[in-house]
């Protein structure tokens, strides 16, 4: 046994020849799959009531998703998508978001019967 084998990188003991079997997907098969998966999220974050993120989450990333295809839209649908999953987790933190409601008092004379 070599002493230190299991630090050598794959690509060190492989050679250059197997460096090119393992290249990124072109962006025009990744755009698609990040696309949908920035939408379920954004349908996740509706279901929990944050419509207003929700909503500008889904418009940015339609502007990315419209434009040219590229390293920079494939960035910006990433980073989107991050951005709907940190939401989405601060709402499971923090609990559900309760909303404050205080009796009215009631109005006897105007109240219809």
């Amino acid at each position: 046994m070599v002493p230190g084998w299991y630090q050598r990188s794959v690509a060190a003991l492989l050679g250059a020849g197997h460096r090119r079997l393992v290249e990124p997907l072109p962006v025009a098969e990744v755009l698609p799959g990040l696309y949908r998966a920035v939408l379920d999220a954004v349908a996740r974050l509706e279901a929990i009531g944050r419509r207003r993120e929700a909503g500008e989450i889904r418009a940015e990333a339609t502007a990315a998703y419209s434009k040219a295809w590229n390293a920079a839209a494939e960035r910006r649908l990433r980073n989107l998508r991050a951005r709907a999953e940190r939401i989405e987790e601060s709402r499971r933190r923090t609990g559900a978001a309760t909303v404050e409601s205080r009796p009215r008092p009631v109005d006897m004379e105007h109240t219809p019967i």
